[in-house]
């Protein structure tokens, strides 16, 4: 379609324009209007004044209008800051810039073209793409293999200088060779990278496990971390540090050797998140540790001691970083978690050696209760084993329905004496003396009475009347209260044999 200029107007005195042009754009019109005006000036004749004044007044405003109309249109719009620009990809040009249609030749088509073609040539997988422009219009044809090959072709034509617009009719193919081919190349070119790579992967390893060696012999080094730490157990917590951190940074110099310190920062963050996760399953056995620590600097008990923990009795074996060892009385092994030892009540029996027993006795109701207690105080005295100070004494601990509660108390020492034989000995002499005394230690008495010829003696009235049945012979008391040793000395041949970790540290004070 040929170019037509219909109207081209000015005003000197206001020094504005118009320009209205028709199926051609102001920059290719203007050539051809000085084209016109020449053809309409005759061969050898002068052009009148008075037309030469108006062509010229009309080229120059034609002109203006040329270079005004696209300034005031860029003026009206806010340039962007250059610092908001630097993310923006280049490959987006803006609907709204301007295009120069005066650049847009046939020689300015073939070279984008050609320019395309060559790129497109050194591209796998954009080989068969065919470029075809006209007029700053990039045609793309042929066929790829997969989605992004095409989406790749239409971001670097885009790219090109003088481009107007990209019609991306390239085609996936779905053949088998073609498809297969890439993937097959691609495994080729990775399996020749990592063999190429296998020396240096070498070298990384190498040097991660000389720096994990050092940690580890730095860890065995019990001595300086026994020396270093207040106890066994804090040694082998930084003994166990160490090794975790040569293995963090024997793992950090080799991915820096192999250059996949990103995949370094990935492992790092998967770490934390399943740490997080982990130390939410495991707080229990956290909990645990942190007691054993606390047991470990705090030293309640040694070993053989007997202590009562809660209700569970017995002489300590050992404590270890998991659990408190004890023996029961029975001789049975029983393991306490060190969490459940740290928050218990523990009673420690050997601490202090003298021990106080107790043992009530009742006496009937009818008979004097604080001559009953002498006599009793006398026979527990008397015995070998009881100590002198702290002194014995005896109250009157209750009275009940048919008799008199008498509680005694007494102390041994049980370095020389077993605390339950004791006890036994003092009980059986006590009550020996009370019923020699003449006092009555009666059995629970129910009375029915119906009336007066009805009722019956009581046992009082029966032993003033000399009715009092015979008691037998009392045996012959044992007053052999040693201490009964079996116990400790399982448990001293149970910490001889075994080579178990034991935190008891009797260099330490007790807390």
């Amino acid at each position: 379609m040929k170019p037509s200029t219909q109207v081209a107007q000015a005003d000197a005195s206001s020094g504005s324009c118009t320009a209205h042009l028709q199926g051609e754009q102001p920059a290719l019109a203007q050539p051809r209007l000085l084209k016109l005006l020449k053809d309409r000036q005759p061969d050898n004749r002068p052009i009148p004044s008075l037309h030469s004044l108006a062509a010229l007044v009309a080229g120059l405003a034609f002109a203006a209008c040329i270079l005004i109309i696209p300034s005031t249109a860029l003026h009206g719009q806010s340039l962007p800051d250059p610092a908001s620009l630097a993310g923006i990809e280049q490959d987006a040009a803006p609907e709204s810039e301007p295009i120069d249609i005066a650049a847009l030749t046939q020689e300015s088509d073939r070279d984008i073209a050609g320019g395309l073609m060559d790129i497109f040539a050194q591209i796998d997988g954009l080989s068969d793409v065919d470029v075809t422009v006209q007029s700053g219009v990039v045609t793309l044809e042929g066929t790829v293999t997969n989605q992004a090959d095409r989406e790749q072709a239409s971001n670097i034509a885009r790219r090109i200088a003088g481009v107007v617009t990209v019609e991306n009719s390239i085609e996936r193919t779905f053949e088998l060779d073609s498809n297969l081919s890439p993937a097959i190349q691609a495994l080729n070119d990775d399996l020749r990278t990592f063999v190429g790579s296998l020396p240096l992967f070498g070298v990384a390893v190498l040097v991660a496990l000389l720096i994990a060696a050092a940690g580890y012999l730095l860890a065995a080094q019990r001595w300086l971390w026994k020396w270093v730490a207040p106890n066994a157990f804090l040694a082998e917590l930084l003994s166990g540090a160490i090794r975790v951190i040569a293995i963090i940074a024997a793992l950090i110099v080799a991915l820096q050797i192999l250059d996949a310190a990103t995949l370094l920062g990935f492992v790092l963050g998967s770490a934390g998140i399943i740490g997080i996760a982990f130390s939410f399953a495991v707080r229990d056995t956290v909990d645990n540790y942190v007691s054993s620590l606390m047991l470990s600097l705090r030293q309640p008990f040694r070993a053989n001691d007997h202590i009562l923990i809660d209700d569970l009795e017995g002489h300590v074996i050992r404590l270890t970083s998991r659990a408190t060892v004890l023996m029961t009385l029975d001789g049975n092994h029983l393991r306490i978690p060190n969490s459940t030892v740290f928050k218990a009540n523990i009673l420690n029996y050997t601490r202090n050696p003298q021990r106080r027993f107790e043992f009530d006795l009742g006496v009937d109701s009818a008979d004097d209760p604080l001559g009953a207690m002498e006599v009793g105080l006398q026979a527990i005295r008397a015995l070998p084993f009881v100590l002198d100070d702290p002194p014995s004494h005896s109250v009157i601990y209750a009275v009940g329905e048919s008799s008199i509660v008498l509680r005694f108390f007494a102390w041994v020492d049980q370095r020389s004496t077993d605390f339950l034989k004791g006890r036994s000995l003092a009980i059986q002499a006590a009550k020996h003396a009370v019923e020699e005394a003449g006092y009555e230690l009666p059995e629970p008495i129910y009375r029915i009475r119906m009336d007066d010829r009805g009722r019956q003696p009581t046992l009082a009235e029966e032993g003033r009347a000399g009715t009092r049945k015979p008691r037998p012979a009392p045996a012959p008391m044992d007053e052999n209260a040693a201490p009964d040793r079996a116990v400790e000395k399982l448990v001293s041949e149970e910490r001889g044999f075994t080579q178990e970790e034991d935190l008891l540290d009797n260099r330490k004070p007790i807390e």
